[in-house]
């Protein structure tokens, strides 16, 4: 095991690579794991973090330690040895925490566990298939050819930049459809972005809403492809994400009192009633 940890990660300098993954997976895990045993209250857990009545969330302890971590891997030239995983990992356990409240930071309010809040667990499974495709050594198209030194290297760049201009073309398209799995993946995969692009986009994303019109065939069609063939899976993978994070079932409204307490509040005008929406 030993052996081919120093073969196939150190020597092809992927520690750092490999201290993050590990750290990453690990950290997102644990902090899961914590937040469940907060919200069923276990008496002997420890609670959240409320110094004076101010709930600090686990993102900015995330923010500190990607940036310890980050700095730390700027500042160290060995890039095997133990220092280097260390800030490495410290770096991918800040992410994790970081990540898990992707979704407080997207909607600037508490909606850990509403709906909204599975755009969290949504960033980390990316962060995760990302990191850990990169770690088996698999690179975007063309990064190797980019990255040559050697005689012939600048004819065989110019026939990939325009392999590339397609496929980040294709990637793009197919994230605008909805498509994200697909987009990501063919970044590495050429074929998987384009064959995506081609294709129907998802009902509700960007490029259906710029592209197909109401009552048009296009709209019905990707309809009946959405409920037939992504629902299940999307089901399926709520079902796995659950599994790992837990449920996301609570309402908006009754997520956070505290978020409602920030709103601001509305002035009060003399010559029309006000009218109050909770």
């Amino acid at each position: 095991m030993s052996d081919w940890f120093t073969v196939h990660i150190v020597a092809t300098g992927r520690l750092p690579l490999f201290s993050f993954f590990v750290a990453f997976v690990a950290g997102f895990l644990l902090i899961r794991l914590s937040v469940r045993m907060i919200r069923a209250q276990v008496r002997w857990w420890p609670g959240n973090v409320t110094p004076g009545g101010l709930h600090i969330h686990h993102v900015v302890f995330g923010v500190a330690l990607m940036l310890v971590g980050g700095v730390a891997g700027l500042l160290i030239t060995d890039r095997s040895g133990w220092t280097i995983a260390t800030a490495a990992g410290l770096f991918g356990l800040g992410s994790a925490l970081v990540l898990d409240e992707f979704a407080l930071i997207l909607h600037l309010r508490d909606v850990y566990w509403t709906e909204q809040g599975r755009t969290s667990v949504d960033a980390v499974f990316v962060a995760i298939a990302l990191s850990g495709l990169l770690l088996t050594g698999l690179r975007p198209v063309g990064w190797s050819e980019f990255q040559s030194t050697a005689p012939g290297a600048a004819l065989a760049q110019t026939g990939m930049a325009s392999l590339i201009l397609v496929n980040f073309a294709g990637a793009t398209v197919s994230l605008l459809k909805g498509k994200i799995w697909s987009g990501i993946i063919g970044v590495f995969v050429p074929v998987i972005s384009i064959v995506a692009a081609v294709r129907l986009a998802v009902p509700g994303s960007p490029w259906a809403r710029w592209r197909y019109p109401e009552d048009s065939v296009k709209l019905s069609a990707a309809i009946r492809r959405d409920q037939r063939l992504r629902r299940p899976l999307i089901r399926a993978k709520i079902r796995f994400q659950e599994l790992i994070a837990g449920r996301h079932d609570l309402v908006l409204e009754a997520a956070s009192a505290l978020d409602r307490a920030a709103l601001p509040a509305v002035p009060e005008r003399r010559d029309h009633p006000v009218t109050q929406v909770d």
